[in-house]
């Protein structure tokens, strides 16, 4: 019934044989192939790639556990609402749900799971099968269209305008002006010491837009990294990047000299992702 009626909110989607068949999330490209890093040593990217516009809803995640090939696999999370992004889902949650989407189109899965448990660890790609695209990646198949963005890719979708970096995920070196919610040039959503949320926005109103049209990249909802915190992606156990801030974070968390990890198998009320995908 969950997913009926988010469908029926969102005709965008079509069904066949009770299986959305349709992407189910809003992309943007990131283009500006092989520019250099920012003096952080992050944003270096040779590629021309595409990253999710907004967090993976609550909704999103909906519609996975309402497909009966996830009935053993379900992914719980904060419950604030349809639109809300999804939070305390862990890294490996959310790699589950990147695994689900390319296997629904028919593609290979992006993380080596072989066991059955919806947060259980991966184990690593042979080299032979990992990702070669700008470096060695033993996270993520070679082969995924759909993946959790790697450090350097999030950081160019949040920080880079094709020319230059900025220290804000809203194309300015200024802290953005704090929101409860909305869709303004230079907000985020985060606590700016005037305006404090007690919860994330929806992830269409979670405030002005990247130089690339992204939003939420900065408060909001921290969001999952594929990389591992030393950024090898050679211990399947090891740590995972966060990035971006929170609701309840000050503006130091959402710029691009700050970073934070957690382990794969937690989750946190703060913490959400977002999906990125090759180009097309």
């Amino acid at each position: 019934i969950l997913r009926l009626q988010y469908l029926s909110q969102h005709p965008m989607f079509d069904i066949t044989l009770d299986r959305v068949v349709e992407p189910l999330l809003k992309f943007v490209t990131i283009g500006d192939a092989g520019n250099a890093a920012d003096t952080t040593g992050y944003g270096d990217v040779s590629y021309t790639y595409r990253i999710g516009k907004y967090d993976v809803s609550e909704g999103d995640i909906a519609l996975y556990n309402a497909d009966s090939a996830n009935s053993a696999r379900q992914i719980t999370f904060d419950n604030r609402g349809t639109d809300k992004p999804a939070t305390s889902v862990t890294w490996n949650n959310a790699a589950r749900y990147v695994n689900w989407l390319n296997e629904r189109e028919g593609e290979q899965a992006a993380y080596n799971f072989t066991t059955g448990g919806v947060n259980d660890n991966i184990l690593l790609w042979s080299s032979a099968s990992a990702w070669q695209t700008g470096g060695e990646n033993l996270y993520r198949h070679k082969d995924a269209k759909y993946f959790l963005p790697s450090e350097d890719e999030w950081y160019k979708a949040a920080y880079y305008n094709g020319s230059v970096y900025y220290d804000y995920p809203i194309g300015s070196d200024s802290a953005p002006v704090g929101t409860l919610g909305s869709t303004n040039t230079g907000e985020a959503v985060y606590n700016d010491g005037i305006v404090s949320p007690t919860e994330p926005a929806d992830v269409t109103q979670a405030g002005g837009l990247s130089p690339y049209g992204t939003m939420g990249q900065g408060g909001n909802a921290y969001n999952w990294i594929e990389s591992g915190y030393d950024g090898n992606n050679d211990s399947a156990v090891e740590s995972r990047v966060i990035r971006g801030g929170a609701w309840n974070n000050a503006s130091g968390s959402l710029q691009s000299s700050y970073r934070d990890d957690s382990v794969s198998v937690s989750g946190g009320v703060g913490i959400g992702f977002r999906v990125a995908a090759a180009s097309v």
